[in-house]
């Protein structure tokens, strides 16, 4: 059995993070989607339909499969259960149901590693950690859900961590943070100060103080320190968002932060109003409040000139030991030269 995830009619939707990667690429609870497929099946899966086998089966790429309900998705039997994505912030709204299925997932059969007696923990066993992972000094309730620490994770002293919560391998939780469910922090994230029911994709920042909630923050991202977001209305209404240029705004519920796309970052003490939409390759420092609705390749209300913005991608995948593929620049220039 194949399986290839179609992401062809759902993509335009859930910008800004399908500008830069394929549907099954999205980040919900420990995994991503394609990652979930995987780890169920335990075979392999294609995102493009020029590799995938001719008997592959096809599936929309923003169903998001979970222990219960991979096999009936399988059988183009849907049931009730399964869950959709079909907008940017259900990433976070139904954060804490894929923490919770994934850590099933992930950790049935196994063993966490050993949790250092200078831990205060409630619920012990749901928190498990992966080799290499460090938490020291720490304070970890896991009883309104799960708390998963992957390999080569580090959780510094003086944290306060309630479930659910993820920290990818190679992610780093800095000193005195505060964590509420339900929050991950992908692969080779660092994140400090208070944080709640969020998602950073990838190799993104939020080192230092500061309040993000309710919130989705893709992959190679900055957030300077003091940066903090709106999640709530003064009038308590509800939020839209406006995920597009070409798009109007969409009502998201009266909890509503930020949703900010891949290579985008923003300067000491910046404050994202409720519902904000930032763009990819995005340089934000002004004093003023940002606008709700920020397009891609923006430097400060003004245009983001290419080889500019690549140079700086560079500088800060440079210091995480990285460098950019040819793939990805090539993908870059043709958004950029689509707007």
């Amino acid at each position: 059995m194949r399986i290839l995830l179609d992401d062809s009619h759902c993509r335009n939707a859930l910008f800004p993070f399908t500008h830069t990667r394929h549907v099954a690429q999205i980040r919900i609870g420990i995994l991503t989607i394609q990652e979930k497929w995987e780890k169920l099946t335990g075979k392999k899966v294609y995102l493009k339909s020029g590799q995938a086998p001719d008997n592959a089966i096809k599936i929309p790429a923003n169903i998001i499969p979970s222990l219960c309900n991979y096999e009936t998705i399988l059988k183009n039997n849907h049931t009730e259960d399964v869950r959709v994505l079909t907008h940017p912030w259900q990433i976070y709204e139904w954060n804490d149901w894929a923490i919770k299925d994934d850590f099933l997932l992930i950790t049935n059969g196994r063993h966490s590693a050993t949790i250092s007696k200078t831990n205060n923990i409630i619920n012990p066993g749901q928190v498990f950690l992966e080799p290499g992972a460090s938490v020291e000094y720490c304070i970890i309730n896991a009883e309104k859900g799960p708390v998963y620490i992957g390999a080569n994770a580090q959780m510094m002293e003086g944290c306060l961590v309630r479930g659910s919560f993820s920290l990818c391998e190679n992610a780093t939780l800095k000193m005195g943070a505060k964590i509420y469910g339900a929050t991950t922090l992908g692969p080779d994230c660092v994140a400090g100060g208070e944080i709640k029911n969020t998602v950073l994709f990838s190799h993104s920042n939020k080192a230092h103080d500061g309040y993000l909630g309710d919130s989705v923050i893709g992959s190679w991202c900055n957030l300077g320190a003091g940066t903090s977001n709106s999640n709530v209305k003064n009038t308590g209404a509800a939020v839209k968002y406006k995920i597009d240029k070409e798009a109007g705004f969409q009502l998201a519920g009266n909890k509503a932060g930020l949703l900010m796309g891949d290579y985008s970052r923003c300067a000491i003490n910046t404050s994202f109003n409720t519902g904000t939409v930032v763009g990819i390759c995005c340089n934000i420092f002004s004093v003023e409040m940002p606008a709700v609705y920020i397009p891609n390749f923006t430097w400060n209300n003004e245009p983001y000139i290419f080889e500019k913005a690549i140079a700086d991608i560079c500088n800060w995948k440079q210091m995480k030991g990285a460098t950019m593929a040819e793939e990805e620049l090539q993908q870059l220039k043709k958004l950029y030269e689509s707007k």
